[in-house]
């Protein structure tokens, strides 16, 4: 490679973490829906909040995530079943509908605050059907692992982050699916990149030491690697993607090629998880699509993006 990739955006986000293509930081970013989203910012997201809504109405933005055991595996049952119904029926060539965008941001902040609790994800995971309950414990392996690297920023650095909206799901795919052709390395490995450094391009601010675009490149590993491609590009930006991974040893070693994208273990064991997530069961890349962009603040959870 012809740079290491410093800190990126991607650690700000999600979890505040830093991260892309050669990194020696960590990624996680993190936007929001179309429906909802742009660059307009939402409230903190925390376990307060409203009461929970009437059985078949999606939650609100901002409703109050349980604390019971119990209760909180209902709802991780009944958020994945509609989601994952919302997702079958939605047109993935357009914006989601704004039901899928409101399950996809509480199954979000379900498995958030799942992640920062061990043993209410024992208790819950205890009371969920086997196949969910490996699920839900893949998502909130991934999400401690990139909380793990975070750290708070400033409502000074917030006012910086700038968000629009993603392309398209299937869009995106297509190129990613184009890519693993090319290149041979998965489009869910990519996916799951993709999902980590910028919430599938939702980031558009540039990191502290210049990596840019949806993928996070450095300039100088974009100059080796983007094969005379715009970085800001969704669609060149996942084959530099691909290209890169391929001369850092994929598909052969994933966690060796996801490793030089972003030096840090944390980042890797992420990346990995949601991609086996994604193969496990292909709408959770749709899910993944709703999650949105969160920022650590000195009292918690703030959220950038998504419905309101």
């Amino acid at each position: 490679m012809t740079s290491v990739l410093q800190k990126s955006l991607a650690v700000l986000v999600t979890a505040t973490l830093t991260g892309c293509a050669g990194a020696q930081g960590a990624a996680g970013g993190g936007a929001g829906p179309s429906a909802g989203a742009g660059a307009r910012s939402g409230p903190a997201a925390g376990s307060g909040g409203v009461a929970q809504p009437p059985a078949g109405e999606a939650p609100g933005p901002d409703v109050r995530i349980p604390k019971d055991p119990a209760e909180l595996a209902e709802a991780v049952k009944r958020t994945t079943a509609a989601l994952n119904a919302g997702i079958e029926d939605w047109d993935k060539t357009r914006e989601p509908p704004r039901d899928v965008a409101l399950y996809g941001l509480h199954q979000q902040r379900v498995y958030r605050a799942l992640a920062r609790d061990a043993s209410l994800t024992k208790a819950v995971l205890a009371r969920l059907p086997k196949p969910l309950a490996a699920e839900a414990r893949d998502h909130v392996h991934a999400i401690a692992r990139l909380l793990a690297m975070a750290h708070p920023i400033t409502a000074a650095q917030r006012k910086k982050l700038r968000f629009a909206d993603p392309l398209p799901a299937e869009l995106l795919r297509g190129h990613m699916v184009a890519a693993e052709r090319r290149f041979g390395v998965e489009w869910e490995v990519l996916a799951a990149i993709m999902l980590v450094e910028t919430r599938f391009g939702r980031i558009r601010s540039s990191s502290s030491t210049g990596a840019q675009g949806p993928m996070q490149f450095m300039p100088g590993t974009w100059r080796q690697y983007g094969m005379g491609g715009d970085v800001h590009d969704a669609k060149d930006a996942i084959m530099a993607a691909a290209n890169y991974l391929k001369a850092s040893g994929a598909p052969r070693d994933y966690r060796r090629a996801v490793f030089a994208y972003n030096r840090d273990v944390r980042y890797v064991d992420a990346v990995l998880t949601h991609a086996k997530q994604i193969k496990r069961d292909k709408r959770s890349y749709y899910a993944y699509y709703n999650w949105q962009i969160f920022v650590l603040s000195a009292k918690g959870d703030v959220r950038m993006t998504g419905p309101r």
